[in-house]
């Protein structure tokens, strides 16, 4: 269980620290509150840079409402401290 807990830690930091990782994630979030994410799957989908195990991942990530929270909500609190 801790191992998982510390995976997570270091997932969320690791989005922190990197400031287009961050504003990409943040973005998502604020899409995916405000119901509109469907439009940036469709331009992820379309994205000829992105290679598809990065599409499927991004989308993933995109669409889990619980995860893109704790990434906002990390940011959030240690946006001080860094």
């Amino acid at each position: 269980m801790v191992g998982l807990w510390l995976q997570d830690i270091e997932s969320l930091e690791a989005i922190s620290r990197d400031d287009d990782t961050r504003a990409l994630f943040l973005r998502m979030a604020q899409l995916s509150q405000s119901g509109r994410l469907q439009p940036f799957l469709r331009e992820l989908a379309d994205d000829g840079e992105l290679d598809a195990e990065m599409k499927v991942t991004l989308a993933e990530l995109a669409q889990d409402e619980s995860f893109l929270h704790a990434v906002e909500d990390y940011v959030r609190r240690t946006s001080a401290h860094h």
